[in-house]
């Protein structure tokens, strides 16, 4: 489906006193859409994507969802349970929804076909590398059906060469599902490769900057298949970063 953020503060107090992480951010994603957000550390990423995900609660502003309003938050971590075998874990979501056994492992083993994981489908977490283990991550977060997905650098520790294959991967699970993406990254190339817009965040306390709609046709690539066309948005968005980061290093520009 989407959702709207209206005018979000998110005030966090600390020992040094009150520290305001987000401040009057408002934005929508709409339905389909992949919502790429970048921005200097610490100025509040993740704390959104807890709001959005009803973790925390808001110091002001809200959120408003249109129609269903489940989320499934995706983070660097993977987020997958050692006691679990594979099939298990991306079959975790449905068991939460009472989706019977049969059904949910059918239903699992079928997106573990899908992203090349079949002959892993009984393996232990311990046994997988950590780009299979975000795609357990990424098959549990798409076999749940949640109308709104949540990323939070998910491919923030994986290797260049398995970063590009899993964002094509994404890609196509997202087209097949019709799902509301809000996609948070360090990686400018990565946000420009994905993103329907890409989101410019300010240094703490974050506010949005720049709202900047990609109107490049897919695929674009990335690394050596990147678009040439890609290039000059992703100067843009890091003269805006740059400044930012600076500014937050009280580094003169």
């Amino acid at each position: 489906m989407s959702f709207t953020c209206s005018g979000l503060r998110k005030d966090f107090l600390t020992r040094r006193g009150v520290t305001s992480a987000l401040e009057d951010v408002s934005l929508r994603v709409g339905p389909g859409e992949f919502v790429c957000v970048v921005g200097p550390s610490g100025c509040g990423k993740t704390t959104l994507l807890k709001l959005i995900a009803g973790l925390v609660e808001p110091t002001a502003g809200g959120i408003a969802f249109d129609g269903d309003s489940r989320s499934t938050l995706v983070f660097q971590e993977h987020g997958i349970y050692e006691w679990m075998n594979v099939v298990d874990n991306v079959a975790f979501g449905l068991e939460a929804a009472g989706v019977p056994k049969r059904e949910r492992r059918r239903r699992a083993e079928e997106f573990i076909d899908r992203l090349g994981l079949h002959d892993f489908a009984r393996a232990w977490p311990h046994e997988l590398s950590v780009g299979m283990r975000q795609r357990v991550g990424l098959a549990r977060a798409f076999l749940t059906g949640s109308s709104n997905l949540l990323m939070d650098e998910p491919f923030g520790s994986i290797d260049a060469q398995t970063k590009i294959v899993l964002q094509q991967e994404l890609l196509r699970l997202w087209q097949d599902a019709h799902t509301s993406v809000l996609f948070v990254t360090h990686d400018i190339e990565e946000a420009v490769a994905l993103g329907d817009r890409v989101i410019v965040m300010t240094g703490r306390p974050g506010r949005i900057r720049e709202d900047m709609r990609i109107e490049l046709p897919r695929p674009r690539g990335s690394g050596p298949e990147k678009s040439e066309e890609a290039q000059p948005i992703e100067w843009r968005i890091w003269k805006l970063l740059r400044q930012e980061v600076l500014s937050d290093l009280a580094i003169p520009s």
